[in-house]
């Protein structure tokens, strides 16, 4: 037996364009461009692809983890849309450059924006490393911001207090044009007054207020003919009183200009000390860009950040393929999870059942999700899940005829299997829609057998759907593999999308051939063509499959009585709790009442012996010294209460986390407080919440509750 080829460098081996498309990875990528704002994380969108090494996926997987939980849970965060900034800070290396309006205006959004994300994590009171981690060494400055806002306004405009000279500047050229706005105005009224006007009587050409003329009288007016109309029945003409003050106002906004360009050469001298404070504002802005991209997937798709573990296979809970999953999230139709577990000791899955079962989007949900994990992308699984990592990804999916190369579906399929034999080994993950066919079916499932037991041999972990009993067979036979099949109703005659592990399936070909109409009697007269042995394996699946559907049934009655026993448990223990208050606070009333009666004898003992015919001086120094008493023991019972409230002070958190439970209506995604998963509120009553998880419904009281926002 041939060594298999060891995958070496970064890159997940075997992925290739073919696999990119056979598990709708490109569909993926197209979704990400559309995320992104800049044009690097847009260029990373498009050539993303899988990498092999832990260390690369992590840091990306846990970056993005951390943003999704910050905007999920709504905290105060600022939204990353700032354009990048290579074309200022390449301006910046070269001496005596000057950046432009647009430039200076990105540089104060990204230096706003980054301060902005250093406070909210300052601030909060979780930690969030890997985002810690990217700023790390960034200063929270005002410095760009003041130097740049000293010289723009609001709406990106050089002040007019830039400099005194501008100031200056600015006010000659307001004097000037009202100026020519009067002598333009005498013009007009001139003009109307003589009849010389057309019916718009002005307009504008290069800048510049001119009258209207209807061009038999153009001769009548003192100025200069700047154009006319289309027809040449009007003539634009500047009035000659206008033409010296409109010269002046030209030199004076070469002035402004040239004085706009000094003061932009000088705060561009102050900005470039700080090109390397830009630098890091760029990597800043470029790598939250790219995350705040795949945080906007994972939230159309309910992504969660699964269990990483070192350790080959995967054991996904509740898992959707996630483009199926927002494809029926937009027409309102519901999407299946599946549970799906390969690990060492059973890490080769055999699915069989009918066609149009949900086999196949199976395959491809496990497929996808792990290619889409080891590109840094989190997936949307239960958090409960575990995920390891693979050195190679191999698919073979759907019908690949070659017409460039004149290969059939079948030859195109033994040119794959070729390159799997040669590549497969223990840490590949094979995924093989339909395996075997193609060819006679006697036949092919043989060689399909052969390549089964190979690849079994070889270490390889991996997903087939099949329909041909010889495998089904064969991976009851070996001890790392095991059967799954996809659930049929034959009451309703309807697949049930719903993955059963440990036993094979019917294909449910006569029930199939029933629900697209074809004739009772045919069906009957195939059914007399097969081997009885065959019909009656079939009958026995299919019995099997009903008493596993009953089991189910009485499986979620018994949740449901479960989830029931857990609230009046907590019910029980918040009234226990309550009453346990109410006997401390008696206690305390009692104790408080004791005190009180003891101190009440005390002073009618000192009323007793009260001579109203002596100085009772031994009485009063008695009064006295009873008094100091009780004043120390009030003293020390003060202090001790300050200290215990300090106490508690100290280990409560600074700041409850918000609920945001008044928000709670249907439609909302919220959350139990004690738990991840996430729901879907579908009912509301007063305080009583009904919460759809996945397929079970609970109700849940508002204040158990947290709103996330969608």
């Amino acid at each position: 037996m041939k060594t298999p080829h060891r995958f070496h460098g970064e890159w997940l081996g075997g992925f290739d364009r073919q696999v990119a498309e056979d598990l709708e990875f490109d569909v993926i990528q197209e979704l990400l461009v559309s995320f992104c704002h800049g044009e690097t994380a847009t260029q990373r969108a498009r050539e993303l692809r899988p990498w092999r090494t832990p260390k690369r996926i992590i840091p990306a997987l846990e970056t993005t983890a951390e943003l999704l939980t910050i905007r999920r849970e709504g905290m105060p965060f600022p939204k990353v849309a700032c354009d990048e900034l290579g074309r200022e800070i390449r301006l910046l290396k070269v001496h005596d450059s000057v950046l432009d309006e647009s430039g200076f205006m990105r540089i104060l959004d990204a230096s706003k924006t980054v301060n902005g994300i250093l406070e909210a994590l300052s601030e909060s009171e979780r930690s969030f490393p890997r985002l810690e981690e990217l700023l790390d060494g960034i200063p929270n400055t005002t410095e760009l911001i003041e130097a740049i806002e000293s010289v723009f306004d609001a709406k990106g405009e050089v002040r007019a207090d830039a400099s005194n000279l501008l100031v200056s500047i600015r006010g000659e050229m307001t004097r000037v044009r009202r100026a020519i706005n009067r002598a333009f105005m005498r013009a007009i009224k001139v003009g109307v007054e003589k009849g010389w006007l057309a019916d718009t009587k002005e307009g504008f050409i290069n800048e510049r207020r001119v009258l209207a003329v209807n061009s038999t009288h153009k001769r009548k007016l003192t100025g200069t003919v700047l154009g006319q109309s289309n027809n040449g029945s009007i003539t634009f003409i500047e009035p000659g009183s206008c033409m010296p003050l409109n010269a002046e106002f030209e030199m004076l906004r070469d002035d402004e200009r040239k004085e706009i360009l000094r003061i932009l050469r000088d705060l561009t001298q102050r900005i470039r000390h700080h090109l390397p404070l830009i630098r890091a504002y760029q990597s800043v802005v470029v790598e939250l860009d790219w995350t705040q991209a795949k945080v906007r997937l994972a939230g159309e798709c309910g992504a969660h950040l699964p269990h990483l573990r070192k350790a080959r296979g995967f054991h996904l809970i509740q898992a959707y393929h996630p483009l199926l999953r927002m494809q029926n999230a937009a027409t309102g139709r519901h999407t299946e999870p599946q549970t799906v577990e390969l690990a060492e000791r059973s890490r080769m899955l055999v699915i069989s059942g009918p066609n149009a079962g949900g086999k196949s989007i199976t395959l491809k949900t496990v497929g996808l999700l792990q290619v889409m994990l080891q590109s840094g992308l989190l997936i949307p699984v239960h958090p409960n899940s575990e995920v390891g990592f693979f050195d190679a990804v191999l698919t073979d999916i759907g019908d690949n005829q070659s017409i460039e190369n004149q290969l059939s579906t079948y030859s195109y399929r033994l040119n794959r299997m070729r390159g799997f034999l040669e590549v497969g080994g223990a840490s590949s993950l094979l995924l093989l829609d339909e395996f075997g066919t193609g060819s006679d079916p006697e036949l092919g499932g043989a060689l399909a057998e052969v390549f089964f037991e190979e690849l079994y041999d070889r270490g390889c972990f991996g997903v087939i759907t099949t329909h041909y009993a010889n495998i089904k067979t064969r991976a009851a036979q070996m001890p790392e593999a095991l059967n799954g099949s996809m659930r049929f109703d034959r009451e309703s005659l309807e697949p049930l999308y719903k993955l059963d592990i440990g036993r094979p399936g019917s294909s449910f070909t006569f029930e199939v051939a029933e629900i697209n109409g074809i004739q009772p009697d045919l069906i009957e007269r195939a059914k007399g063509k097969l081997d009885k042995r065959r019909v009656k394996l079939d009958d026995l699946i299919n019995s099997l499959e009903r008493e596993k559907a009953q089991l189910t049934k009485l499986t979620d009655r018994q949740l449901r009585k479960d989830l029931e026993v857990d609230q009046l448990r907590t019910q029980l223990e918040r009234k226990q709790a309550v009453l346990a208050e109410k006997a401390e606070s008696q206690q305390a009333i009692a104790e408080e009442q004791n005190i009180a009666l003891t101190r009440g004898k005390r002073m009618q003992q000192f009323i007793d012996r009260w001579d109203v015919n002596s100085k009772n001086k031994e009485l009063l120094e008695d009064l006295r010294k009873y008094l100091a008493v009780e004043r120390a023991r009030q003293e020390d019972a003060a202090a001790l209460a300050r200290a215990k409230r300090a106490a508690a002070k100290a280990n409560e958190p600074k700041r409850r986390p918000k609920h945001f439970v008044e928000r709670i209506q249907v439609g909302s995604k919220v959350r139990l407080r004690n738990g991840n998963e996430r729901g879907e509120v579908v009912a509301v009553k007063g305080d009583d919440i009904t919460v759809l998880f996945g397929a079970m419904r609970m109700r849940v009281e508002r204040n158990k509750l947290t709103w996330l926002a969608n």
